[in-house]
């Protein structure tokens, strides 16, 4: 008996495969497997570590609820610190990197199933995600503060497909920024575009904070542009004063 019309407030976690059909095109049965052995493995037990309720399952990822936000993050945190340990003996062409979006929402209650705007805006976010990041809404973002051993960067106000008012996100800072940028350029099957930080050519130091401002404002927008890959503010800005050649 179907029980639609229930609301709650969820913690909702949403993981897609990046790249999923270049995998697939390379090899269907492989991948595949993979991705099977990869649920069973990694997630399902840090889904149950975490007290998470896996509702969906996508050819290319999957949703999943939590009652706590911390709990939420610091699972997918795990997921994505994990994940290259994991797959470190797989070819770098095979190997699987996900994104992963969370949003703090009121979602609807349809059996097992969750709907609404609290889901859509998670999934959303997953979309904006780099390869290999986490990225969270402002919701989310303001229930953590000093909870978890985890570094968020702001990575701008979001126009979101659908969804009319802009989104607050940030982005989880991971210590390999620069090995998360490598993944990300790498991984992706578009155009890759790293926004770097503006030099201060006026030596004043207050200048910097306006001269940061551009970038991420010019990220922002270019995040718009879903055919576009843009990477993330940590990562681009951790070339900020070093000379580098970034090529595929």
């Amino acid at each position: 008996m179907s029980i639609l019309g229930e609301r709650r407030l969820a913690a909702i976690f949403v993981a897609d495969i990046v790249s999923y059909s270049r995998l697939v095109e390379l090899d269907e049965a492989s991948t595949l497997v993979a991705v099977t052995d990869l649920r069973r493995r990694l997630f399902e037990p840090l889904l149950a570590q975490h007290h998470g309720r896996l509702f969906k399952l996508t050819g290319d990822g999957l949703i999943a609820e939590f009652g706590s936000v911390v709990e939420a993050v610091a699972c997918a945190a795990a997921v994505q610190k994990q994940l290259p340990d994991w797959q470190a003996r797989i070819p770098a062409e095979r190997r699987i990197v996900l994104r992963i979006g969370i949003n703090l929402g009121d979602v609807l209650v349809d059996d097992q199933d969750l709907l609404g705007d609290g889901v859509n805006v998670a999934a959303r976010l997953e979309q904006c995600c780099p390869p290999g990041g986490l990225l969270i809404s402002g919701t989310v973002y303001d229930q953590l503060s000093g909870k978890l051993d985890c570094r968020f960067e702001f990575a701008g106000e979001q126009r979101l497909k659908n969804i009319s008012r802009p989104v607050r996100t940030y982005s989880l800072v991971f210590d390999n920024v620069l090995e998360g940028a490598k993944v990300a350029w790498a991984s992706s099957d578009r155009p890759t575009v790293a926004v770097l930080p503006f030099e201060n050519m006026n030596g004043d130091p207050e200048q910097v904070y306006f001269s940061d401002g551009i970038s991420e404002d010019i990220i922002t927008e270019l995040s718009r542009f879903r055919e576009l890959m843009v990477i993330a503010r940590n990562s681009s800005f951790s070339f900020r004063g070093k000379m580098w050649t970034l090529a595929r």
